[in-house]
């Protein structure tokens, strides 16, 4: 999606157009570091980057664990043991837990991503701030790491749930960011250790919100929201598999909040515009006096879509792997992969989606996205050319 945006929407929008504030939690982390490292470039060369990263992976080549570290697998998997590695050769250790050794896709964040152009990116306003939201392990609250002109930790501090913090953002909080609990580990920042930002982050769009954003465009991982009626009925011996259960509870801890809160936006757009049509036009202006004493920012009409995948993640990584099984993937993925799928149903493969750093499936998203962001063409360029947003 964000190749298609900066292949197609892009051009037409008025030269030197960059977004005000990126923002982004877990994978969203990885890319919106990447939009606000490689602001300034031509959309070709920053789709061509995204394209070559993601199409190229080999499962066998992102997972490196030695025969020693394989075989203690099912001890780290009960808490027995648990990895221990050092990062940036400071001698400490500074990654700790997980149940296998990612180094690829850390070195994928430190070398495909150009921290050296951030700071002069930032400084311009291009953008003006950078966000990522963590999950600091040892007291469960929710951080945000920000960075930049527009960068403002005062709203959070309304907040008793979360914190935001204004640093130098680094390769190091976006590791942390993407760190899904139990499968990666957690990163050291500082004197405190942080994982994937999904798990606390009850409300993912706030740092865009707080910050001030009137228009929010959101990469969304989650299909549109169905009926229940739709939804399958599996046999409690599927319901009961480890496999089966971490991947719905990966899905409810870091896609379902970004529902909740698309709602909630929403919901308020309609009760400020009920409101003005109801109590007149100050209506806001006499309300946000009482909400800005309570929570710093006061509400005002936002203005958002959501890109969504057209089809389930989770079928898509099932119908890959189907399609590639008499392909090697090496010792360490093929036992990593039939782990993610055991007891799980035809067709569906939740936790494989979250795990399978490989070609045959990452190539399929790439086409979806583009697909999917070509079909609301016209809404993005409505979106982000709109002179008054939010209505």
């Amino acid at each position: 999606m964000l190749g298609y945006l900066f292949d197609e929407i892009y051009p037409r929008l008025p030269r030197g157009f960059e977004l005000d504030v990126v923002s982004g939690t877990s994978v969203g982390a990885v890319h919106a570091s990447y939009v606000a490292t490689t602001a300034g470039q031509t959309g070709a060369s920053r789709a061509a980057r995204l394209n070559e990263t993601w199409s190229e992976m080999e499962l066998a080549d992102m997972l490196q664990l030695s025969t020693r570290d394989l075989l203690g697998l099912p001890l780290r998997a009960l808490g027995v043991t648990r990895l221990r590695r050092d990062a940036g050769g400071s001698g400490r250790h500074r990654l700790v837990g997980g149940l296998a050794d990612f180094s690829a896709l850390e070195r994928i964040v430190a070398e495909r991503i150009a921290w050296s152009a951030l700071p002069a990116n930032l400084a311009r306003g291009r953008p003006g701030a950078l966000c990522v939201s963590c999950t600091e392990v040892r007291s469960g609250r929710a951080t945000v790491f920000m960075d930049g002109p527009l960068a403002d930790p005062t709203p959070w501090s309304y907040d008793p749930g979360s914190q935001a913090v204004r640093v130098e953002l680094a390769a190091a909080h976006v590791r942390a960011s993407a760190a899904i609990p139990f499968l990666f580990p957690a990163v050291q920042v500082g004197d405190r250790f942080y994982v994937d930002g999904g798990m606390r982050m009850n409300t993912p769009l706030a740092p865009a919100l707080r910050l001030g954003a009137e228009r929010v465009l959101v990469i969304a991982l989650k299909r549109v929201p169905g009926s229940s009626a739709g939804l399958p009925a599996y046999a409690e011996d599927v319901i009961t598999q480890p496999a089966f259960l971490l991947g719905k509870v990966l899905d409810a801890l870091t896609l379902d909040p970004l529902e909740y809160e698309l709602a909630r936006i929403d919901i308020v757009n309609s009760w400020i515009a009920h409101g003005r049509r109801t109590y007149g036009g100050d209506f806001l202006e006499r309300i946000n006096v009482a909400v800005e004493s309570e929570r710093g920012v006061g509400y005002r009409p936002v203005a958002h879509l959501a890109l969504r995948p057209s089809q389930e993640l989770g079928r898509v990584a099932a119908d890959c792997y189907q399609a590639n099984r008499g392909r090697s993937l090496g010792r360490l993925a093929s036992l990593i992969t039939r782990f993610a799928l055991h007891g799980a149903p035809e067709g569906e493969a939740d936790l494989l989606s979250y795990l399978y750093f490989d070609r045959s499936f990452t190539r399929r998203l790439l086409e979806m996205g583009r697909a999917d962001a070509a079909a609301a063409h016209d809404r993005i360029l409505a979106l982000l050319t709109d002179p008054t947003p939010g209505g």
